[in-house]
């Protein structure tokens, strides 16, 4: 097994086919794992004039714990130039959970744990 596929265990799935591991790194009890996204231009998009025009902030998303510490992505986020229109667009990410700061798997662990809890 390479590092891609040990990456592939610990990360949302599909996230390895839109981005690339750049670093990463323990701090304290924490893990950070530092994504850019590669310039693969969104399916929604397909047949559009796109030029790459950099990256978004960097936004950090709460993951599952990795060994017993706090895991944070740290990602980066393509935008273009759409040419047609004269308008940036990314794509679609539906990775967060709406109103956390953590990955959609990792908080629907959180609310089944809570939720066997209280049986």
């Amino acid at each position: 097994m390479d590092g891609k596929e040990i990456s592939r265990l610990v990360l949302p799935a599909g996230m390895l086919d839109y981005f690339n591991i750049t670093s990463s790194e323990f701090k304290d009890d924490s893990s950070f794992i530092y994504l850019k996204e590669q310039n693969i231009q969104p399916e929604h998009l397909q047949g559009a004039k796109l030029t790459s025009k950099g990256f978004y902030d960097e936004v950090s998303i709460q993951d599952f714990p990795v060994r017993g510490k706090a895991c944070f992505l740290k990602i980066k986020r393509r935008k273009w130039l759409n040419e047609d229109t004269g308008k940036n667009v990314s794509r679609d990410w539906n990775m967060v959970a709406n109103g956390t700061r953590m990955t959609e798997e990792f908080a629907l662990f959180l609310k089944r744990d809570e939720w066997t809890q209280l049986l």
